[in-house]
């Protein structure tokens, strides 16, 4: 039986615990991730979007199958094996295409869906809520979604039976209906009011999907419906955190008492409390969806060390400075496209949400040539000579804690693994995995 339907179950049963999903394709948050399950003997969720990872590349560059051996390459030099790592299907629809017809966006992200079954993803979220462009009716009518949606389940289905033929073993994917408001990503108006999801909404997408499964003879797939994707009220800002409130989220979560064999799934809950992310699995959302404050997490780790590097070499004209932070704000500053419409107003408070806004877009930008290039540079200069402990206090004190307690070494990739160790501390706790 696949884990997450095992969650499922415990959960009906009245046991407490969940799951957390990695979404990220960052290099040092995949290797944290993996450490992290290695060292807690657990079984460890990597999700991929369909804007990351796609036929086409994605903005990775990478499709489902390059995804799936990035992550078991570093899985090997890690130490863990493949059979404790699922890999996940984030958004998977037409999301992408958008500004295109439905009949010509609908085919691709068949065609990206059954790439990820093939791929051997087993999570699937199928999300086909945004419109077309050839869409009268915006928002779109619940019916049409789940409609999209029930048709994407059939090209997952039909993949996986493909895949079965290759390898009998596979395991049966098990898929993940709904969508959050707002849009994926965090808030990218912080004056707008966070609605917890309607009860009647949450109800109307689960029995439009379960009809608009039949309609498509996927009766046994919806057997393989796990979770609904709703908005129990938490979100981020550049400089906000909306935190779960279990008492807005009180009707809804009565509501899913009424359904057998599903839970919540939860996105957007970087950012909260350990408190909370443990109330959120108790009140059913036991799947805890986190990537940007994993990354924030990198980013957090680089200046750091950054700032690290500046004091040990600034007066030494024979050591090249990484100059990193100048160097990422100048490749964002050159290629706006991933941030633009995320950070708005004066240019100072611009500036400031580049360098340290929760919704941290700065991500985009670690596997360009130059940043990544200055990244490499500060890891090599930091490595030339022990890093002394009073600067590490300065700089990165949980890492000064963490070192001084014999847990990590005192090397500048260690840091940066360790502080993202830290924020998934928070979700191991929280779903008792």
């Amino acid at each position: 039986m696949h884990l997450i339907k095992k969650i499922v179950k415990d959960q009906q049963s009245g046991i407490k615990r969940g799951i957390y999903s990695v979404c990220s394709a960052n290099k040092y948050v995949i290797r944290a991730s993996l450490l992290k399950a290695k060292s807690d003997n657990t079984d460890v969720l990597i999700e991929s979007t369909c804007n990351q990872v796609n036929q086409f590349g994605g903005y990775t560059g990478m499709k489902p199958e390059d995804f799936k051996q990035f992550v078991f390459e570093i899985a090997e030099d890690v130490g863990i094996k493949r059979d404790k790592i699922i890999l996940g299907g984030d958004h998977l629809g037409p999301n992408v295409w958008q500004d295109e017809s439905e009949e010509e966006a609908m085919f691709k992200a068949w065609e990206m869906v059954r790439q990820y079954v093939l791929a051997g993803y087993t999570k699937i979220h199928l999300d086909a809520s945004m419109p077309l462009a050839s869409d009268r009716n915006i928002p779109l009518v619940p019916e049409v979604i789940a409609e999209r949606g029930a048709r994407l389940c059939k090209a997952a289905e039909e993949a996986y039976q493909e895949l079965k033929k290759i390898n009998p073993d596979a395991v049966q994917p098990v898929y993940v209906i709904g969508t959050e408001v707002p849009t994926p990503g965090g808030m990218q108006d912080e004056s707008e009011t966070l609605q917890v999801t309607e009860v009647s909404d949450f109800r109307e997408t689960v029995e439009l999907s379960k009809n608009a499964f039949q309609e498509y003879d996927l009766q046994n797939a919806w057997e393989n419906v796990v979770a609904v994707v709703v908005q129990p009220g938490v979100e981020f800002g550049n400089n906000i955190v909306e935190e779960y409130d279990p008492e807005e989220a009180r009707e809804l979560v009565e509501a899913l008492h009424e359904y057998e064999n599903i839970v919540f799934e939860g996105h957007s809950t970087d950012y909260q409390t350990p408190e909370l992310l443990k109330k959120m699995v108790e009140d059913g959302i036991a799947i805890l969806k986190v990537g940007p404050a994993l990354t924030f997490a990198v980013r957090e780790a680089l200046y750091g060390l950054a700032k690290i590097e500046n004091e040990l070499y600034k007066f030494n004209s024979s050591i090249n400075l990484s100059k990193f932070i100048e160097t990422l704000d100048m490749e964002m500053i050159e290629n706006p496209s991933n941030w633009k419409k995320h950070y708005l107003g004066k240019e100072k408070k611009i500036q400031f949400d580049r360098k340290y806004s929760f919704l941290d877009r700065s991500r985009y930008y670690y596997s360009s040539e130059e940043v990544e290039r200055a990244i490499n540079k500060l890891i090599t200069n930091l490595k030339l000579r022990e890093m002394p402990l009073t600067l590490i206090s300065q700089c990165l004190p949980k890492q000064y804690k963490h070192l001084r307690s014999g847990l990590i070494n005192n090397n500048p990739t260690d840091f940066i693994i360790d502080n993202v160790i830290d924020v998934l501390d928070d979700y191991s706790q929280a779903t008792n995995l």
